[in-house]
C-alpha cells in the first residue's frame, strides 16, 4: 500500500481553515496495491490523523450555521418588544442584506485558499457596516455575533480579528445607550452581555487557532514521514536487488563457473591425450560429460532458486563426499575428508555456505597450488558451531597481498549472512588453510536469534 501524503497551503498566511476552505490540513491517502506491505502501518496512521481532524469540514455545514443564526435573528429582530415595529422592519432588513453580501462576497473570500486578505477584509467590513446600525436600532441583532464572529477569526489576522469583535462588542452597546437612554440596571446587564460575548467569542477563536496551527505542524509532520517512508522503501528494494545480484553473482562463481572452468581443464588433457594415450582421452570425454550433467543440474537448481543439486537427497556429508571425489577424478589428486561429532540435520542455509566454502576451497587449490596437491577436508559438528575446514600442502600466499578475484570475498560474505565467520590462514611456501564457522543454538542446532 503506497501512501502519499499532500499538505495543500492557502493563501491566507495566518489562520485560513476554520471552514470548510481548510484544506491545507487534510492528509490526501492514495493506495496502491503494488507497494511494500511496510507501509501498510503508514497508512493507517495517515488515514487516522485525517480522521482525528474533526475540524476540516466542507462549506456547507457553516453554510448552514450562519442560516440559521441569520433566520433566528430575524425573527428575534421582528418580534422583539421594542423598538417600534418600522425601526425593527429597518433593523430586520438591515440583518437581511448579510444574507446575500455572504453570498455575493463571503463566501467565496473563505473558499478560495489562494485570494489574498483583501476579499476577506471587504467582506468583513461590508458585514460590520450592516451589523452595527441594526444593532444599535435593535439589541437582539447581537446574536449574529456568533456567526460573523468565526468569520473573522478565519478571514482575519489574530489581532485584527480581535479587534473586530471589540467593535461588534463596544459600538453597538455604546449607540445603544446613547440613542435610548436606558436605566443603569437594564444598560449593566447588556454591558456584561456584551463583554460575555466578547470573552467567549476570544477564546473560542484563540482555541480554534491553536488547534489549525497544530494540526499545520502535525501535517507537515506527515508529509516529512511519508517521504521518509518511500525514501526508506525506495532504498530498500535498491539494497534487495543489489543483495540479490551479489548472490546470484556467488552461486555462479561457486557452480557455473567452476563447472565451466573444470570443463576446459578436461578439454585441454584431451586434446593433449588424443594422439599418444586414447584410453585415457575417453576417460576425460566420460568425465567431461558427467560434469557438464552436474553443471546443467546446478543451472536448473539455481533457475528453481533450490538448494545445491548435492544436497538434493543428502546429507552434508555425503555432499562433501561426492564433491571431494569429483576433485580426485578431475586433477588425480587425493582428498581426504573426515568428520567428526554427531552428524545431524541442519539448516540448508548453513549446509549451503559450508558446501560452497568447500567447493570454492578445492577450486583456489586446484587453480593455484596445482592438480597433484593433497587436499584434507575436515568437517566438525560440535554442539554450538558447524566448522568446515580444507587444507592444502601446496605453495601457499600471501593474505594480505592485493588479488583479484571474487572467490574469498564470496565465501566470506557467505559466512556473514549465515551469521558466521570465514578466515584464510597462508603463507608463501606453507600450504593453505581455508576455515569456516557457524554458530548453532547449543539445543536445537538452528543458527540462534542473534548470533553476533
Amino acid at each position: 500500500m503506497d501512501i502519499k501524503v499532500y499538505a495543500r497551503g492557502v493563501g491566507n498566511p495566518v489562520h485560513r481553515g476554520m471552514l470548510g476552505s481548510m484544506t491545507e490540513h487534510v492528509v490526501d491517502v492514495r493506495e496502491d496495491e503494488s507497494a511494500p506491505a511496510g507501509l501498510t502501518v503508514g497508512a493507517s496512521v495517515a488515514r487516522e490523523a485525517r480522521r482525528s481532524d474533526a475540524w476540516a469540514r466542507p462549506l456547507r455545514p457553516w453554510d448552514g450555521y450562519f442560516a440559521v443564526v441569520w433566520a433566528v435573528t430575524v425573527v428575534l429582530v421582528l418580534g422583539a418588544a421594542e423598538p417600534s415595529w418600522r425601526l425593527r422592519v429597518v433593523a430586520a432588513a438591515l440583518v437581511g442584506l448579510t444574507l446575500p453580501w455572504y453570498l455575493w462576497a463571503g463566501r467565496p473570500a473563505l473558499r478560495d485558499d489562494t485570494a489574498a486578505g483583501t476579499p476577506g477584509r471587504r467582506y468583513v467590513l461590508g458585514a460590520v457596516l450592516l451589523f452595527l446600525p441594526a444593532a444599535v436600532l435593535v439589541g437582539e441583532t447581537q446574536l449574529v455575533t456568533f456567526a460573523l464572529a468565526p468569520q473573522c477569526f478565519t478571514l482575519l489576522r489574530l489581532g485584527t480579528a480581535l479587534r473586530v469583535l471589540g467593535v461588534l462588542g463596544a459600538v453597538p452597546y455604546a449607540g445603544w445607550v446613547l440613542v435610548w437612554r436606558p436605566p443603569a440596571g437594564e444598560a449593566g446587564f447588556r454591558l456584561l452581555l456584551a463583554a460575555a460575548t466578547f470573552a467567549f467569542a476570544a477564546f473560542l477563536g484563540r482555541w480554534t487557532i491553536r488547534i489549525i496551527d497544530q494540526s499545520r505542524e502535525r501535517a507537515a509532520l506527515i508529509a516529512e514521514l511519508e517521504a521518509g517512508r518511500e525514501e526508506i522503501a525506495r532504498l530498500s528494494a535498491a539494497h534487495g536487488a543489489l543483495a540479490e545480484r551479489e548472490r546470484m553473482s556467488r552461486e555462479i562463481h561457486d557452480t557455473l563457473a567452476q563447472g565451466f572452468t573444470s570443463l576446459l581443464m578436461l578439454a585441454q588433457a584431451v586434446e593433449s591425450e588424443l594422439d599418444h594415450d586414447p584410453p585415457r582421452a575417453r576417460r576425460h570425454v566420460a568425465l567431461m560429460a558427467r560434469t557438464a550433467r552436474e553443471n546443467l543440474a546446478e543451472a536448473r537448481s539455481l533457475v528453481a532458486d533450490g538448494s545445491p543439486a548435492d544436497l538434493a537427497g543428502a546429507s552434508l556429508a555425503d555432499a562433501l563426499r561426492r564433491l571431494t571425489g569429483r576433485h580426485t577424478a578431475q586433477t588425480g589428486a587425493p582428498v581426504r575428508l573426515r568428520v567428526s561429532g554427531t552428524a545431524r540435520p541442519l539448516p540448508t542455509a548453513h549446509e549451503v555456505v559450508a558446501l560452497r566454502a568447500c567447493q570454492e576451497a578445492l577450486a583456489n587449490t586446484r587453480k593455484h597450488a596445482g592438480n597433484t596437491v593433497a587436499v584434507a577436508v575436515l568437517l566438525e559438528y560440535a554442539p554450538d558451531a558447524l566448522t568446515l575446514s580444507v587444507r592444502d600442502e601446496g605453495q601457499g600466499f600471501d593474505p594480505g597481498a592485493p588479488h583479484e578475484g571474487y572467490g574469498l570475498a564470496g565465501l566470506r560474505a557467505r559466512a556473514e549472512e549465515a551469521g558466521g565467520v570465514a578466515s584464510v590462514r597462508s603463507a608463501p611456501g606453507s600450504g593453505t588453510s581455508v576455515t569456516v564457522r557457524l554458530p548453532l543454538n547449543p539445543l536445537s542446532g538452528e543458527p540462534p536469534r542473534n548470533p553476533r
